[in-house]
């Protein structure tokens, strides 16, 4: 436990975010959302304001509109139920999805909550709108955390009554 307000976002929050820009491509996400081993990013803006989110599941649904399904676990994006006539049609799919701007696919209602927001509404949060992370925000509306469901499951398992 920290030493800052035990019932608090502030004490949850993992102030090291990761993010990127809306001008960023679905292949530079892809990259740091692997290396990292996260499900999801917040978009900012030049003044590190968060405009958007962009996670796994929406880049999957976009890779299902543009015909390119990718899997998991493998090093590339090729289905292995491709047949091998439609391997042309696969890489234009593949160059669409690697070259499309983060803003084209990001969700544009990010949750977002003060370090002071109590740790239960943030699971409240969570639960009504079924998301996986709540980005803490200063006055100013700039990141200064987030909070993703391991969090809160840590915070838990620490807790002490």
């Amino acid at each position: 436990m920290s030493n800052k307000a035990p019932y608090e976002a502030s004490s949850v929050m993992n102030t090291a975010v990761i993010s990127v820009g809306p001008h960023a491509t679905l292949e530079e996400v892809v990259k740091i959302l692997a290396d990292n081993r996260i499900s999801g990013l917040p978009v900012v803006d030049s003044d590190n304001k968060v405009i958007g989110v962009i996670t796994e599941t929406d880049i999957v649904n976009f890779a299902t509109k543009v015909h390119v399904i990718p899997l998991i676990g493998t090093s590339g994006w090729l289905s292995p139920y491709i047949d091998v006539t439609e391997i042309a049609k696969f890489k234009k799919g593949f160059n669409l999805l690697a070259n499309t701007k983060v803003e084209k696919v990001m969700s544009k209602r990010p949750v977002t909550v003060s370090a002071g927001t109590y740790i239960n509404k943030v699971a409240e949060l969570m639960k009504k709108r079924d998301i996986n992370r709540v980005f803490v925000i200063d006055k100013e509306g700039k990141i200064i955390g987030v909070i993703a469901r391991a969090d809160l499951v840590d915070y838990l398992a620490e807790w002490k009554r």
